[in-house]
């Protein structure tokens, strides 16, 4: 992966102009933007009653969508033009439920989503060998994703944390520009139309390390787009793949596919599980950790920067990528990123745990007429979420976008920072 995050614990390595040509335009279209209706509830596990994190939200019929937040809260605004019939949740390993319409706003709905156990244990499982499934599902991208270009516009957001204290919060409405399935992803681009951030003021949370990802997380961390993390052909050799107990995505079935490191290679490898779509081999969902047996490895793939002096001990980085298919094609839904890290400089007795988190959801796309995203808006991996945009105090800061609602332990982490003098 080329992209960089400059996490900046306490202070960002460079700032970001947030202004751009599209931005007074965006901001035009939301002032004049048609009324809206805005359904918001909590997803459940119908038999634990369980809260449900990373479940797709979405409107049938539109390209509208979000995910509930660790405590399984979700709220998502529709335009009332859309005369939107239902808003629908699917996650792994359950049945699909859906919210039915009638041209108002739904406040606190409580949705129970039924396991698929029973389901499944009718289905018959496609069988063979799960390396070839693998490679059957790569063969395929080309004609199961899109074959044309695409703009997406996702929610962003970045945490960073000093043991259990949040001390950089930044969050950003991002568009994303991809090209074709069939093509290399080192032409999509990332432009960032509006974002905001807090940091935290005291000098002891100052520490300032240069990891992977960002905003551009979105392109390299779509596996399927991007096969050089992950799915390159001539790397499939350095895993060792199983078949795992099957489970439904949407209503369908999934094959799930287990993945280990069983070579040794100069750079760190990763293991994990891809879900396959047994009937259309398309890929769903991915979720995988870097291997952190060799941790020199494993620093040299995330760190590209560090203070001198300072040690740097990773402790995991993980993610979790799914995609979600609109009629016969599928596309990118979501990205969630988190790396925990050890840091104490030379001489010192104790090391403080950090941990970064970052997520997107696509919360909108067009196919037609979307044209790339031009060099100077694009975001570079040179940038980072400016510290300087610090307009918490606006409730109704996004007005019509979707965004993943905040937990409360992050409203809590706001209203600290924000109290805290500048």
């Amino acid at each position: 992966m080329k992209a960089i995050f400059k996490c900046a614990v306490g202070a960002m390595l460079a700032a970001f102009m947030l202004a751009g040509p599209n931005l007074h335009a965006q901001e035009e279209n939301n002032s004049e933007m048609e009324d809206y209706i805005t359904v918001s509830g909590i997803v459940r596990d119908a038999r634990t009653k369980k809260k449900l994190e990373y479940v797709n939200i979405s409107v049938p019929g539109t390209n509208i969508g979000t995910v509930t937040n660790e405590d399984g809260s979700f709220t998502v605004k529709i335009r009332k033009s859309f005369m939107a019939k239902s808003v629908e949740a699917t996650h792994v390993g359950y049945l699909s439920e859906a919210i039915k319409l009638k041209g108002e706003s739904i406040s606190g709905y409580s949705l129970l989503l039924t396991p698929s156990t029973n389901t499944l244990s009718e289905i018959v499982v496609r069988g063979g060998d799960p390396r070839h499934i693998v490679e059957e599902a790569i063969g395929r991208i080309a004609s199961n994703y899109s074959s044309g270009n695409n703009m997406l516009t996702g929610f962003y957001r970045e945490t960073a944390q000093k043991g259990r204290r949040y001390i950089n919060i930044s969050e950003a409405i991002i568009d994303i520009f991809k090209t074709s399935y069939n093509q290399h992803a080192d032409r999509d681009r990332v432009q960032v139309l509006k974002g905001r951030s807090l940091l935290s003021q005291k000098r002891s949370d100052t520490l300032i390390v240069k990891l992977l990802g960002g905003p551009n997380l979105s392109i390299y961390v779509d596996i399927v787009k991007n096969p050089d993390l992950l799915l390159e052909q001539t790397a499939l050799a350095n895993y060792s793949f199983h078949t795992e107990e099957a489970t439904m995505i949407d209503n369908r079935p999934q094959l799930v596919i287990s993945f280990r490191p069983q070579t040794v290679q100069p750079y760190a490898l990763y293991y994990g599980r891809l879900y396959i779509d047994r009937e259309r081999l398309s890929i769903t969902r991915a979720e995988f950790n870097l291997d952190m047996e060799d941790r020199f490895k494993a620093t040299e793939a995330i760190l590209k920067k560090k203070p001198l002096g300072l040690i740097f001990r990773p402790v995991e980085v993980s993610f979790l990528v799914t995609y979600k298919e609109r009629g016969n094609t599928t596309y990118l839904s979501y990205i969630r990123n988190e790396v925990r890290f050890r840091c104490d400089w030379k001489r010192k007795l104790f090391a403080t745990s950090y941990a970064v988190t970052s997520e997107m959801v696509v919360t909108d796309s067009r196919d037609a007429d979307a044209s790339s995203i031009p060099y100077r808006q694009a975001f570079k991996a040179s940038q980072s979420l400016s510290d300087r945009v610090t307009d918490f105090m606006d409730e109704d800061f996004w007005k019509g976008y979707n965004i993943i609602e905040p937990t409360e332990s992050l409203e809590s982490a706001v209203n600290r920072l924000k109290k805290q003098p500048r």
